[in-house]
Formats: C-alpha cells, structure tokens, sequence
C-alpha cells in the first residue's frame, strides 16, 4: 500500500472511529465516509479503498474468488494461491507492515493472540475460514500466513459424487455406516479431503443424533439441529486456562452426545477417543496418513504418547475391536481430491497387526466393490439396512 494510500486510510479510519461507526454492521455510511474523503474518485478506487478499510486489504479479491481453496503468504512479495488442488503464484505484492496490519485485523473477531510468547495461531475466520500465522524467530524473516477458505458448496455426499471424490454406490455405502453408528476414521494427507468428506457424512447422518464436535479450531460446519461444536483454547499469557482436546472428550461425554467427534487427531488425545468408542458411543474422527493400513498403524501408536502406563498390548487389541471403518483419501498429482480405499476392520489381531479388508478399492480409476463385506451385520440389520443389496453381492464374506 503506498504511502498516499495509507494516508486516506488512516483518514477514513479517523472518521469512522469519530462517528461510532461499526466496520461490520455499518456499511452503507462506511461507503459514504469513503466517498466523501475520495470526492471525484473513480468506482474502482472507491472500491480498493473499502477492500483496505472494510475487508482485507489486497488479500480482499482472493478471499471472494469461488476458485481459490487456500492462500498462504511466504513473504510479502510472494503470495500463492490454490485452485482445483493446484498452486500458482500470483501478482499480488504486499509491505511487511500490510501483511501484519491484516492479519491482526483478522485476529481482532478470534480472541486469539499472537507475540514473541507464542509465535503461532491457529484460528477461524468469521466466514468459517481457518488461520494459520507463524512469525519471526521461528520463520526465517517474513510472517507466513496460511488462509485455508471455508467452502460452502461441498457439505453433502452428493457434492462429493459430483466432484468425483467417490462413486454414488461407495456414497450410498458410508451413509449407511453412519446411519448403522458404525465408528468411522477418514485419513488422508494434508488437503486431501478429511474435513470436506467428513462434514458430508455428517451431515448425512440422522435428524434425531445429538452430535458434539471437538476439534482444535472450528472447521466442521453441520446441518444437524442438534449440534454443539467445541473447541481447544491455548493457555494465557500468564499460562493458565488452557483447554485440550483431551479435556473436551471428557466434557463432551457428559453432554449425552449420540455421536462423538473429533476433528483431527494428533496426540494423545486419541486414547480418550478409543476409550469413548469402547464404551459404545459412535464416533468419527480424521487423521493424517498416507494408507488405510497406516491410519490405522497411528492410531495405535498415539495413545501410548498418554503416558507409560499405557502399553501395546492394551492399545492394539482396542483398535482392532473399536474401529469400523477406514476411509482413505488422497489429492491426486492433477489436483483432484478422491477416495482410494474403504477399509472395514474385522475385530481380529494377530500380534500388533490388525486385520482388516478393503471393501471398496479403486480399479482402473474408478472406487469399486470387492466382494469383501463390512463387520457388524448387526448393525446394519438394527436400522433395516440390506447392505448385501448395496454392494450387490449375496453373502457376508
């Protein structure tokens, strides 16, 4: 921003401050404001100069632009964008101070805070969109900025059909393990769908469930009338009132939940998970790995970050009788986002191998059925479910 521009700015921030006006629910005599002190100015200068006043700055277009899934700031000259799963660079060129007057502005509406004491922030927008800032000395020179967009055309499965994310019949499938109360993992890499596919399922699951959410910074947004979100808090700067996500399982068991979830799992909080799964609660939760099989693999290990106490021969056996489901999704070199493996576990394990089989895999691109059946029949039977007539075949394997 030059330094004439900056100049009216801060002159029009003056006059709004001057008469009590509120940037978010005053607008119209914003606009008036910006016209006066622009008098004669041309529409699309008016219109910068809101973006710098009202919005974000020049990171205003690309935070209004359908095509753009994600933005990430390196420096204040290198800005990148994603579209369709794929990054560009763009022409956008920012001052050090304009990248750190945004973010604040950001920051202003979360309630959380960012200094030397905590170099990182994680935070949601109030379009549902989700921050990530880290600063100097942990960056190199420059604030890197992360602005992970909030979509609102992908909260069903059949937005995901459409896409191709997965098949109508794979579709059809996991709604009926969600309706059944099956307990259901999705994992995948970084940007490959969880939170997307996982918000679908969700919001396919019935009317009547009390679902609770628990998740490190709000990134779910559900359709069900019964829903209470729940989210991690960091400590003060005095280092008190932290909130976990180990603590907000426990809390969300008391708030009679039908369904449990968890939005990422990281750490030890994955003990908590697999002890409220084994209670009977029907749960979900995501995580990031690069196979059904390894999803699996971590969620065996993270439990024992709890403490030593916690051991192998406890944890191996609890996952393998917990967890029902394992959906794998991957972003593809094309940028397109896509099921490859839904993995029904049997119960069973030998050693601290979990068996499992893949009851859709992909074949020739395309997620297909593999004859293998998913466990607990009764559950599908409890809700009127004839899974066999899903996958077309005629018997359990």
């Amino acid at each position: 921003m030059s330094g004439a521009m900056t100049e009216v700015v801060d002159e029009i921030r003056a006059r709004i401050r001057a008469n009590g006006l509120n940037l978010d629910q005053d607008n119209q005599q914003v606009l008036h404001v910006v016209e006066d002190v622009l008098d004669g100015q041309s529409i699309s200068h008016i219109a910068d100069v809101m973006d710098q006043v009202t919005g974000f700055g020049a990171l205003q277009q690309l935070l209004v632009d359908d095509s753009v899934e994600e933005i990430w700031i390196n420096e204040p000259g290198r800005i990148f964008v994603a579209r369709s799963g794929k990054s560009e660079l763009t022409p956008v060129v920012m001052t050090t101070h304009e990248v750190r007057s945004i973010v604040e502005r950001m920051l202003a509406s979360t309630g959380r805070r960012l200094d030397i004491s905590n170099p990182f922030v994680d935070a949601t927008l109030t379009d549902g969109s989700r921050l990530h800032v880290a600063i100097p000395d942990i960056t190199r020179g420059h604030w890197a900025v992360n602005i992970r967009k909030f979509s609102a055309h992908t909260h069903s499965l059949e937005s995901l059909i459409h896409r191709r994310t997965l098949t109508e019949q794979a579709a059809t499938f996991l709604q009926a393990c969600v309706v059944a109360g099956l307990n259901i993992v999705v994992a995948g890499a970084t940007q490959a769908g969880k939170t997307t596919l996982m918000n679908a399922l969700l919001n396919s699951a019935p009317a009547y469930e009390r679902i609770i959410t628990c998740e490190e910074v709000f990134e779910l947004k559900l359709q069900s009338p019964d829903w209470i979100a729940l989210q991690a808090r960091q400590a003060s700067l005095d280092g008190a009132g932290e909130i976990t996500l180990r603590r907000l399982i426990k809390e969300a068991l008391r708030m009679r939940p039908s369904r449990l979830v968890v939005g990422e799992v990281r750490q030890e909080e994955c003990l908590d998970l697999l002890i409220a799964m084994n209670s009977g609660m029907p749960s979900m939760c995501s995580l990031h790995a690069n196979s059904a099989r390894a999803a699996l693999a971590k969620m065996c290990l993270l439990p024992m970050l709890a403490g030593n106490n916690v051991s192998a021969e406890f944890v191996v056996p609890t996952v393998a009788t917990v967890v029902d489901i394992v959906v794998h999704l991957a972003l593809e070199p094309d940028g397109h986002r896509q099921v490859q493996t839904i993995a029904s576990i049997t119960g069973r394990c030998e050693g601290n191998m979990i068996e499992m089989g893949e009851v859709f895999a992909l074949k020739d691109g395309q997620l297909t059925p593999t004859g293998v059946f998913p466990s607990r029949p009764e559950a599908f039977s409890a809700r009127g479910i004839d899974v066999a007539a899903l996958l077309g075949r005629t018997s359990w394997a």
